[in-house]
């Protein structure tokens, strides 16, 4: 069993920068791939970012390439979501889930945190 829990959500103006956290609970953090996904209102929830067991593959929406920043710390059981030029088109419920199975597919996920508030204002 593993628990996730988000933090790092907030209000933030376009152009800025939000750091998410999620801490895993467990001592085999490192045998999951870990995934960011992201529920705009009235919205489908959605793959964000994923990062492989070591972290040396990241993988990314294209809606967010080349401004997102996925990463982990395996000794800390922590995985981040570093947000640059951030967009009101953005702002949603941000969620880490994890995955023993190497696939970011939304419906195989085996773990979920409860989200946390992301809102970009213009």
């Amino acid at each position: 069993q593993v628990q996730l829990v988000e933090s790092g959500g907030g209000l933030v103006q376009a152009g800025g920068s939000l750091r998410l956290s999620c801490a895993a609970s467990g001592r085999t953090f490192s045998s999951y791939v870990m995934g960011w996904f992201r529920q705009a209102p009235g919205k489908e929830r959605e793959f964000v970012a994923g990062i492989t067991w070591n972290g040396a593959g990241t993988y990314y929406s294209d809606s967010v390439k080349g401004r997102f920043t996925i990463s982990r710390d395996n000794a800390k059981n922590t995985v981040y979501l570093q947000m640059n030029s951030l967009k009101p088109e953005d702002t949603a419920i941000y969620y880490c889930a994890a995955n023993r199975a190497n696939t970011y597919r939304l419906e195989s996920m085996d773990y979920w945190g409860q989200g946390t508030h992301v809102t970009v204002s213009s």
